[in-house]
C-alpha cells in the first residue's frame, strides 16, 4: 500500500502538488510511482526560470527500469529546483515526499479545483492496476 499524504493534491500522471505558504507549489513524484518506476539512477529537471503550459513535459527520472517524464500540474514558471538530486537521485525512492521533491513553480493562476486529493487518489490508483 502506497503512502498518499492527505495534505497534498495528485494528477492523473503521478504527480503530487504541496501549496506554500508563498503561492508557489512544490511538485514531485508519489510513492506509487516511485516503487512502480524502482530504483531511481537519474533526475533530469528544468532551469529555474523556464516556463511551462500544463500539462507540459518538464522534468525526466530515470530508474533501473525506465526514464519516466514528469508533467507540470499547471501553468506556470520554475523558482527552483532540487538540485541534491543529482548527486543523490535516490532520495526520490527513500522520501518521494520530503527531500526527494522535484521543482517548484510559481503559478499562472490560482486555480487547483481539478486535483485528486488523498482519497481519490487512492481510489485512482487501485483501479489502475
Amino acid at each position: 500500500m502506497s503512502e498518499v499524504p492527505s495534505e497534498l493534491k495528485y494528477t492523473k500522471s503521478h504527480e503530487w502538488i504541496r501549496v506554500e505558504d508563498d503561492g508557489t507549489l512544490t511538485v514531485g513524484i508519489t510513492d506509487h510511482a516511485q516503487d512502480a518506476l524502482g530504483d531511481m539512477v537519474f533526475v533530469d529537471l528544468p532551469e529555474v526560470g523556464a516556463s511551462f503550459g500544463a500539462a507540459e513535459e518538464v522534468a525526466v527520472v530515470e530508474s533501473v527500469k525506465a526514464a519516466s517524464d514528469v508533467y507540470s500540474p499547471v501553468a506556470g514558471n520554475v523558482v527552483a529546483v532540487n538540485e541534491s538530486l543529482a548527486d543523490s537521485p535516490d532520495t526520490v525512492n527513500e522520501d518521494c515526499y520530503g527531500g526527494g521533491w522535484l521543482f517548484r513553480l510559481r503559478p499562472e493562476d490560482d486555480d487547483l479545483g481539478g486535483f485528486m486529493d488523498a482519497d481519490a487518489y487512492t481510489e485512482f490508483t487501485e483501479n489502475e492496476d
